[in-house]
């Protein structure tokens, strides 16, 4: 049985290691043959650096045998042999341009290494710019560029603007010699986490083709279920695979969905063990401090349409949340609309790690609470499996009661009843069930449906200092279960918040059916 490539991103390592490798070679052909420069986006931890690593070995043409039975094994002229300069600014965090810079040169010290020869210069854009004419006059054959987290000086510093600021016009200055060697250069693929404005950081290279959202490479980095049932065989032997695709898989980039493999990688070698493998490797501090400066309401970041303008770029200048969300991974494209306005993006939440993991997170940012987080979901999971809401009432006023009052102190939350619902919206999707936000009838949009097994729940909130009834009275109006009336049980809860009192004043439930 072959091992496991856990943390491995070297190809030659996974081939002679007799490790399980997912063949990607086809759509590495197709990539050389028909194009020069590319752009691909993808979160952490996707497979983006094995990728750049097998075009390495496919230009340099030096280990022909590791690709036996492989895609491109007997389509590649491996006798044509191209010199590369592959940059890599995954390692390390830099927090001003001369540690940059000192970066930047050291890393190209590696490019000079491989090259065979060294530069004279030590500022790094006239490094880089030496090094690629000096490749292609050295070998008479024009260079390979691969850079790997490109994004990464500017995303380590996103949360100060005038940093991150800096460090995007040192980069740009950079890859501005990309533009400028055009003439010496066979072929470039560049990758990231986000995508910056094409302006501001790429500029000139106007031929840079983004295939982040090719469906024709919507699986270049991850893996497929398909994948799982066949290069993964033997490992997946035993394990709930209808389980395994509702936790991992997701992610669309209209090719087949996929997973991420680190998560695939780390549950076969915890023995099927569903935990939140992916999300604890990354830092997501940063979407509390800009969660910190809107006043966001959670549940419209479930469904959101977003525009191709949005998901596409963003800048240090103006950064959009859902773009951020969207591109480090933690939401996905769940349908492509086509209107009068051109295409725009239905995103959600990829599958049950992200929800779990998100809307705990969102918990922490709108209550403060963090080792109590726990029991009030499992005290109020309990209330809703048995359908006990006077018993889920209870629990709801406890939350809010244990809210910090410092939590409230120089903003204007408690004003809003969108604050509320988005507290009861993070607690309830972060138990990993179905929760949907702005539940469209023909009659109008339920603040948001719940739905455990053949039990559904329809809540109305309003913002209220007295109790009214009228949260549960407009339900009643308004007919919002007639959507459901396929369901065995349905529950239809009203409740109101008064902004001095910061909790629940009224609330009213009813179950259909009875008297």
């Amino acid at each position: 049985m072959k091992k496991l490539p856990i943390g491995i991103q070297t190809f030659s390592k996974i081939i002679e290691g007799n490790r399980v490798y997912v063949d990607k070679t086809q759509m590495a052909f197709d990539l050389i043959q028909n194009g020069e420069y590319y752009f691909l986006s993808r979160p952490r931890r996707f497979g983006k650096s094995l990728f750049l690593d097998t075009l390495k070995e496919i230009f340099e043409g030096n280990n022909k045998a590791l690709f036996k039975g492989l895609y491109i094994y007997d389509k590649w002229d491996w006798d044509d042999k191209y010199p590369v300069l592959r940059v890599s600014l995954g390692a390390g965090v830099n927090k001003d341009v001369n540690q940059l810079n000192h970066h930047l040169r050291w890393i190209l010290k590696d490019v000079e290494d491989d090259l065979g020869f060294q530069s004279d210069f030590d500022n790094p854009v006239e490094c880089f710019k030496d090094l690629i004419k000096r490749a292609y006059r050295k070998n008479n054959k024009k260079v390979v560029i691969l850079i790997d987290e490109y994004d990464k000086p500017i995303l380590d510093n996103i949360t100060d603007s005038e940093v991150a600021r800096k460090m995007r016009d040192e980069m740009k200055n950079f890859y501005a010699v990309i533009k400028d060697a055009d003439a010496y250069i066979r072929f470039v693929f560049i990758t990231g986490v986000s995508k910056f404005s094409k302006m501001n950081l790429f500029s000139g290279l106007n031929n840079l083709e983004d295939i982040t959202l090719n469906a024709n490479y919507g699986d270049i980095c991850g893996y497929t279920h398909h994948d799982l049932l066949t290069v993964f065989k033997e490992r997946m032997q035993g394990a709930d695979m209808e389980k395994v695709r509702l936790w991992y898989n997701g992610y669309n980039y209209f090719g087949e969905k996929v997973y991420n493999p680190f998560d695939i990688l780390l549950f076969i070698s915890n023995n099927f063990e569903f935990s939140n493998y992916w999300w604890e490797t990354g830092n997501p501090s940063f979407l509390i401090d800009m969660l910190r400066t809107g006043n966001y309401f959670i549940p419209s970041l479930e469904n959101f349409i977003a525009s191709k303008e949005i998901l596409s770029t963003f800048d240090v200048d103006h950064i959009e949340l859902i773009a951020l969300l969207w591109q480090t991974g933690y939401l996905t494209i769940k349908e492509r609309i086509s209107d009068d306005f051109g295409v725009n993006y239905k995103l959600g939440t990829p599958n049950k790690e992200i929800q779990l993991s998100l809307n705990s997170l969102f918990i922490t940012y709108l209550t403060a609470q963090t080792a109590e987080k726990l029991s009030y979901q499992k005290r109020l999971l309990k209330m809703i499996k048995i359908g006990d809401m006077d018993g889920f009432k209870d629990e709801l006023h406890t939350l809010f009661a244990a809210i910090p009052y410092s939590n409230f102190t120089n903003n204007k939350l408690p004003e809003y009843e969108g604050y509320y619902a988005s507290v009861i919206y993070a607690y309830l999707a972060s138990l990993g069930m179905a929760v949907i936000p702005e539940d469209i009838t023909n009659l109008g949009r339920i603040d948001f449906t719940m739905i455990y097994d053949e039990m559904v729940f329809i809540l109305e909130f309003k913002l209220s200092e007295k109790a009214t009834g009228n949260a549960l009275k407009q339900i009643k109006e308004k007919r919002y279960y007639e959507k459901y009336q396929n369901h065995q049980d349905i529950y239809l809860i009203g409740i109101e918040f008064s902004s001095q009192e910061r909790n629940i004043v009224g609330y009213e439930w009813e179950k259909l059916g009875d008297s």
